[in-house]
């Protein structure tokens, strides 16, 4: 697929910026996630590995993410409680699963939360063989051969990934394959291989590819495509949100012409996998799993406030490559995972402001490069919109007997489908009976409730509580009429009329 005139610019730069930055994280042995040489530590079985298993002493042994016993003991009783009603959970309480991934998942939890945020877990139980049957193809030849020669770079000073026959050199060969092959319009990039690694790391190969699918898919759609179009929109999106942050650096790098293309493609490509010490960056995906895209530019702000926020600082860079050196040199101590993901998650920036933010940006590009065509209405932001859309998904299942048991339960609901023009117009009759027949059914209750009250009406005795009735008074008899009453030996009584 050739890539557009912009793409190949693009792919020039990173490949270039790709050099310079991996000849210096080649060169350190700090707090980067490679890890140290492994030949300074003798043979395989003396060699001294930290809790991650990295080679040498790394930053695991010097970070401050070491928690009491008790207290680890506690927030794995948390995810426990919370993966085995993870549909009730996600339904009613994800606040408190956000809460929980900002203060770091377990390192015993993570192979099982990781999947159930992202949702590969669900993209497996609804695919119960599709990972095999691409690991079992034989993939296209182009694609094998350009990643056998980029497995060797991924975290070279891990145990997992040391020796090309071990099982982390050829899990990762089995899926960055796998994703050729289930994404052949997209294929292989450079980027992927580090997320795949770090995702073996934590779990079997079929989860890890699918979470990969679904970080490619649902979290950063568009990245990982040829023309990497994705990026350069949220590279556009970084630099306004970094005039808002902080304006005084932001002035610094339009005046030295440091675009934001030559900074944040490995950061977000990547996802830090590259630049922070390990501990940082396993902190950094627990929150990214759970909140999206929003901590990708949280962290990259944060670091660009961490290496310019001064003026003393920006005073010493004087042009691009001092300013990029600058942005590589920010002390290891500011890095450690706690002071480090205190300041990303105190940064006050939202979904709804990168997503404005993104529209403004992409209105503009499209004016420039009537070419453009990547659109983020894909992307989802976070776990919770990831789980809505899981949702939606099941609804519009219909082949529900071919899914194996899920790792949690959704509920099966089925929605029977219209396919035929006279099953329409039945259901569009029966809906206008129904209607006629409440409408009857409406004037039939008012009528007989009007009778009900006539007949209350009428049988209701007046009330005369408080009323004055008048007589008229009868008047007298006539006199012959008196006097035969009289006669008639009845007594005669006399009525005085009034004149």
């Amino acid at each position: 697929m050739a890539a557009m005139p912009d793409a190949v610019s693009l792919t020039s730069t990173i490949d270039g910026m790709s050099d310079t930055f991996g000849s210096s994280l080649d060169l350190r042995d700090d707090c980067s996630s490679v890890g140290s040489d492994s030949e300074y530590d003798g043979a395989a079985p003396y060699r001294k590995t930290d809790r991650y298993g990295f080679i040498g002493q790394g930053t695991s042994d010097r970070s401050s993410g070491q928690l009491p016993l008790e207290l680890l003991r506690r927030r794995e009783m948390k995810w426990l409680d919370m993966t085995v009603h993870w549909e009730k959970t996600m339904s009613r309480r994800y606040k408190k699963v956000k809460l929980l991934c900002r203060k770091g998942i377990p390192s015993s939890w993570r192979a099982r939360c990781w999947p159930l945020l992202c949702g590969g877990q669900a993209a497996m139980d609804r695919n119960p063989r599709k990972y095999q049957e691409l690991d079992r193809a034989a993939g296209d030849p182009q694609w094998i051969e350009t990643i056998e020669k980029d497995i060797h770079r991924q975290f070279p000073f891990h145990e997992m990934f040391l020796s090309p026959e071990g099982p982390g050199q050829q899990g990762l060969l089995r899926v960055l394959k796998a994703y050729t092959m289930y994404r052949p319009e997209e294929g292989y990039c450079q980027a992927q291989g580090p997320i795949a690694a770090m995702l073996l790391m934590q779990m079997p190969a079929e989860q890890a590819f699918w979470c990969l699918v679904q970080i490619c898919e649902r979290y950063l759609p568009g990245y990982y495509s040829p023309e990497m179009e994705a990026v350069q929109l949220d590279g556009e999106v970084f630099v306004a949100l970094l005039k808002k942050v902080c304006p005084a650096v932001y002035k610094h790098l339009k005046k030295h012409g440091v675009g934001p293309l030559l900074y944040i493609t490995e950061w977000f490509l990547c996802l830090f996998t590259r630049t922070l010490p390990f501990p940082t960056v396993l902190r950094i995906w627990d929150a990214f799993f759970s909140e999206g895209v929003k901590v990708l530019f949280r962290v990259g702000l944060v670091l660009v406030r961490l290496a310019l926020g001064s003026s003393e600082k920006l005073k010493q860079c004087g042009g691009v490559l001092e300013t990029l050196e600058q942005m590589r040199s920010i002390p290891s101590q500011l890095l450690q995972e706690d002071f480090f993901m205190t300041e990303v998650h105190n940064l006050a920036v939202s979904d709804r402001e990168i997503q404005r933010t993104g529209l403004a940006q992409l209105a503009k590009m499209k004016k420039s490069r009537p070419g453009f065509k990547y659109h983020p209405g894909a992307r989802l932001y976070g776990a919770k919109a990831v789980f809505d859309d899981q949702q939606l998904r099941q609804v519009q299942w219909h082949d529900t007997d071919t899914l194996p048991p899920s790792g949690f339960s959704i509920p099966t609901i089925v929605v029977e489908e219209v396919t035929t023009q006279k099953t329409k117009e039945e259901r569009k009759r029966e809906r206008e009976e129904l209607k006629e027949q409440s409408k009857r059914e409406a004037a039939r209750q008012q009528e007989s409730k009007r009778r009900e009250l006539e007949e209350k009406k009428a049988s209701r005795k007046p009330n005369t509580r408080g009323k004055t009735f008048h007589f008229q008074r009868k008047p007298p008899a006539p006199a012959a009429e008196h006097q035969d009453r009289k006669g008639s030996g009845g007594s005669l009584k006399r009525y005085s009329v009034p004149s």
